[in-house]
């Protein structure tokens, strides 16, 4: 520290300087650390909904082999079941809205399995809460970062 003639302190250039470069340096740290969490969150984010694509897409195919072409070996409601636990599992990474509409897919699927092969209504529920979470999932998508 310096002291002038009147005996007041005085602080110097040098001081000033160390101060604003140690404020900018965490500053900028601060920043950096942030942005690689957002970066590592949507990253994480985006895998865990294309990953949803493609279960979603699965398991339509299973309901509609169950429904449509009444395959015992393609429509199999135990791969469906396997089918639906991820997707409900694969949500859980991403938003609450998306764990929300994995969780309504998965009691649709609950309440209607049993019924696919003989009744409309129940492959159409199902299909309709397949579509709803991929809705979901598109939406999720454009929202990123």
């Amino acid at each position: 520290m310096k002291i002038d003639i009147s005996g007041k302190h005085t602080i110097s250039v040098f001081q000033l300087t160390a101060v604003f470069s140690m404020l900018f340096a965490l500053v900028g740290f601060s920043y950096n650390v942030w942005r690689m969490e957002i970066t590592e969150y949507n990253s994480n984010v985006r895998s865990a909904s294309f990953e949803l694509l493609l279960q979603l897409s699965e398991l339509e195919s299973i309901v509609y082999a169950a429904h449509y072409d009444q395959d015992p070996v393609l429509g199999n409601p135990r791969k469906g079941w396997v089918k639906v636990n991820l997707i409900a599992d694969l949500s859980m990474v991403t938003e609450p809205e998306l764990s929300i509409a994995a969780e309504e897919l998965k009691l649709s699927w609950q309440s209607n399995w049993q019924q696919l092969a003989d009744n409309e209504a129940s492959a159409q529920a199902v299909v309709t809460k397949i579509d709803d979470t991929r809705a979901q999932v598109r939406h999720l998508l454009k929202r990123l970062d």
